[in-house]
């Protein structure tokens, strides 16, 4: 490590303070992170191609994965896309969970009688100890959660085993700037915060991964058919597309 790296300082691995909840829960209503879950929508259904255009003769045959789903924003911003899959969204926090059953109660009362609305179902559960068969789901997702794993190979090896041999995947997150740069990083990028989700955004800006490390974790995990990305100066991920 050079002395232009900066050290990760990981987070907590669950966000289940009422107070961060509702701090995470209002900003994902907000405009600025909302057109940031917009982009992550539209690749994970790019990426999903074919297969999520399909209309399954059977509704709900085809299953999409949120972990670490938080209120459950992505899940919702999906549902009206592929209104015949059924969509589960994970995570630890029983906060968090409470807080996407209700979203997605709202989102369905307001759903118009000719709308065809998706199967969705929250859980809490462990991205590193899904309760999911071998090879389940045929698209599998998770935003911004990788830098709060400080061990995430558990998490990767996961994702392998329930995702079908021709599944998609989208893992997206942060991305650790260089020493030098992170104090401007996170006031040009966390600008749109203020208060305790500041603080978040600047904590979470620590601990996530550098485009290294997360390139050597799939090269440790022997993880198949995945491209490493990047989004700008701020994010970082992997992709792989169905089929």
């Amino acid at each position: 490590m050079s002395w232009l790296d900066f050290p990760r300082v990981p987070e907590p691995e669950v966000m289940d303070d009422a107070g961060e909840v509702e701090a995470y829960s209002s900003a994902a209503a907000q405009e600025y992170l909302g057109k940031i879950d917009d982009t992550f929508v539209e690749h994970a259904v790019r990426l999903a191609g074919g297969v999520a255009a399909q209309k399954s003769p059977v509704k709900f045959t085809l299953r999409l994965l949120d972990i670490g789903t938080g209120p459950g924003q992505i899940i919702l911003k999906l549902a009206p896309r592929l209104s015949f899959w059924q969509l589960l969204g994970v995570d630890r926090s029983p906060n968090m969970i409470r807080k996407a059953i209700a979203a997605a109660a709202r989102e369905a009362s307001r759903s118009q009688p000719t709308t065809a609305w998706p199967f969705v179902q929250f859980l809490v559960a462990d991205g590193a100890r899904l309760p999911f068969a071998d090879a389940s789901f045929d698209l599998v997702l998770s935003n911004s959660v990788l830098h709060h794993l400080a061990h995430p190979a558990a998490f990767l090896a996961e994702i392998t085993r329930i995702v079908k041999p021709t599944g998609a995947v989208l893992v997206r997150d942060l991305r650790r700037p260089s020493r030098i740069a992170y104090n401007l990083h996170v006031r040009r990028h966390g600008r749109h915060y203020s208060g305790l989700m500041y603080k978040l955004y600047c904590d979470s800006v620590r601990s996530a991964y550098t485009e290294h490390e997360l390139s050597a974790m799939l090269k440790t995990a022997k993880f198949p058919r995945v491209r490493v990305f990047t989004l700008g100066r701020t994010h970082l991920g992997f992709e792989r597309p169905a089929g």
